[in-house]
């Protein structure tokens, strides 16, 4: 991608005012709003006919000669969007911007799954007409439909299987613009395209994109548990994170400061400030409508001290008799039932459609029990429950690992089928081995009995990289950590750079996407006033923009760091 092209200049309106755009989307009729976006739409002249459909029409025939074709300043050099397309052939002609009279096209109808696509961005740029069920396609108009068989069945906004499904092609060509995809998350991550090009340079230059990511799992992870993030603020977020293109949300609810989520079975855990049921139901639904999906955590068997704040007959205790903060005595017979109930009813809550991945993290870092260097000396009702459960040479390490196979067994009987846990959460269990569905999320290898992840890979298991030399944000900078940067992260991390600042040493083989299947970057609020909320969103602004671009394409970045923070600023 060559460097980004100076906004076009915007000619002098004409004495003659354009005519306005309307949005139909089959329940509401909007004038053109006075967005950011709106100004693209002075770019393009005004010899498109005004839009004459009757009020409330979804759909109309329109003859070709209708509509007298835009003119425009040419749209040059490389599409200027983050993350860059993968592969952009260039044709001759002015290329693509909105203009005064332009619609979206949906050929399939009203009832097409990409039909809230098109919706979205004929908002975002501006208040184009939405058209179903048109099969002509007049000058200037912005046409969707999917290209395979498999999207046409699918249900509407349901997460994709792998980076294939993300795909789109999309072609400036004749001042119309044509977007196919396989499924609707292709056709989304086209319309992010579409977006952020004319925020950069005010449309598209002639030609064809054909773009897929090559991670297929993107994106952040959020603690709600030691500082309270409120709905709108979340969903702020999402947004952002979907115009990057990235499509995964993970919210760490439960911690020791707080669990921040109703619940009905265990009210008297729950924080003051918290999130309701209707409120989190809410949240799933907007990012399924932006093809992200979410990824639960309550943590356990540590970071449970808001949950035992209330049950205080489950912490655990040292052979001398102090308490352990935040960790259940996993030896006590009421341990299992009490967390077990949380995750079947936060489990309910974070519905998936039928058939689409559905994920689950179990945490499993940090036990402190495992972190004392004689877990059986130090815990003796342990060790005694490990010996019972498995035989005279169980260990601590074979219950606890036991501990999270039974609370995977709980949340994949409510049909949870895509489980994690922190690599410190994978212990060396002689007797016991985690279950091997079950995928490595490195964050850290600073810990005791640490363990490469080169060891995971060769074993066979996946690793999700969050890797906390680059990809964790710590409120207040504890512990050594430091804020990362943008920058950091796009001149030196790969999503093969799992620990360190070197990549894992392993075969190329065991370095792809089907092994390490992306990365997210991770807030964590340790030192919770550290930063505002607004504070927190300025500063991962650019560290996300950098992820997007690092996991979708896996070339170095043909923009300069300063060109790349230029185009985040403006897109």
């Amino acid at each position: 991608m060559s460097n980004p092209m100076r906004p076009p200049r915007t000619p002098r309106p004409s004495a003659s005012p354009c005519a306005r755009t309307t949005i139909r989307s089959g329940t509401a009729r909007s004038a053109l709003p006075a967005v950011a976006l709106t100004g693209a739409l002075l770019l393009a002249g005004c010899s498109g006919t005004a839009d004459t459909e009757p009020p409330g029409s979804t759909s109309a025939k329109m003859n070709p000669s209708s509509a007298a074709t835009p003119t425009w300043a040419p749209v040059t050099g490389s599409p200027q969007v983050i993350p860059a397309v993968r592969s952009f052939r260039r044709a001759e002609g002015r290329g693509w911007r909105p203009s005064s009279g332009a619609r979206v096209v949906v050929p399939a109808g009203e009832k097409s799954n990409v039909a809230d696509e098109a919706q979205r961005l004929a908002k975002e740029l501006g208040g184009m007409t939405v058209v179903y069920g048109d099969q002509t396609v007049r000058p200037g108009d912005i046409e969707m439909k999917l290209s395979g068989k498999n999207g046409a069945g699918q249900a509407d906004n349901v997460p994709v299987q792998n980076s294939a499904d993300e795909a789109y092609t999309l072609t400036a060509g004749g001042t119309r613009l044509t977007l196919t995809a396989p499924t609707d998350a292709g056709i989304f991550y086209g319309t992010r395209t579409v977006k952020q090009a004319v925020r950069a340079a005010g449309g598209l230059p002639e030609g064809t994109i054909e773009d897929r990511p090559d991670r297929p799992q993107r994106g952040m992870s959020l603690d709600n548990a030691r500082k309270p993030f409120t709905q709108d603020w979340i969903e702020a977020r999402l947004r952002e994170i979907a115009d990057f293109k990235l499509n995964q949300f993970q919210l760490h609810f439960s911690d020791d400061q707080g669990f921040r989520i109703q619940s009905d079975t265990h009210p008297e855990v729950v924080s003051a400030d918290h999130l309701t049921k209707a409120q989190v139901r809410q949240i799933i639904a907007l990012a399924r409508s932006l093809h992200i999906s979410v990824v639960p955590e309550l943590d356990s068997p540590g970071h449970l001290g808001a949950v035992l704040a209330h049950h205080q007959d489950l912490l655990l205790h040292k052979a001398s008799g102090s308490v352990v903060p935040g960790a259940i005595d996993i030896s006590n017979p009421k341990a299992a039932p009490l967390i077990d109930s949380l995750l079947k009813e936060m489990s309910e809550l974070f519905t998936n459609p039928k058939g689409a991945p559905a994920y689950w993290h179990l945490g499993g870092d940090e036990y402190q029990a495992l972190m004392s260097s004689s877990p059986s000396t130090s815990y003796p009702q342990l060790a005694r429950a490990a010996r019972q459960k498995y035989g005279s040479g169980g260990t601590v390490e074979d219950l606890t690992t036991g501990w999270l196979n039974d609370r995977q067994k709980t949340v994949e009987a409510k049909g949870k089928n895509r489980i994690e846990a922190w690599n410190d959460g994978f212990f060396a269990s002689p007797r016991v081995s985690a279950d091997k569905n079950r995928m490595v999320d490195y964050w850290t290898g600073k810990e005791i009995g640490k363990r490469d992840p080169a060891s995971f890979l060769r074993e066979g298991r996946n690793v999700m990289n969050f890797n906390d030399e680059y990809l964790y944000y710590v409120l207040g900078e504890p512990n050594q950590f430091t804020y990362p940067t943008g920058q950091r992260i796009y001149q030196s991390w790969t999503p093969m750079v799992i620990r360190g600042t070197q990549p894992v040493a392993v075969p190329a083989s065991m370095t792809g996407p089907d092994r390490i299947p992306g990365a997210r970057f991770a807030i964590w609020c340790d030192r919770s006033e550290a930063q505002t909320p607004q504070q927190v969103a300025a500063g991962i602004r650019l560290p996300l923009a950098a992820l997007a671009q690092k996991t979708w394409d896996p070339g170095t970045p043909a923009l300069s760091w300063t060109a790349f923070q230029a185009l985040a600023n403006r897109v």
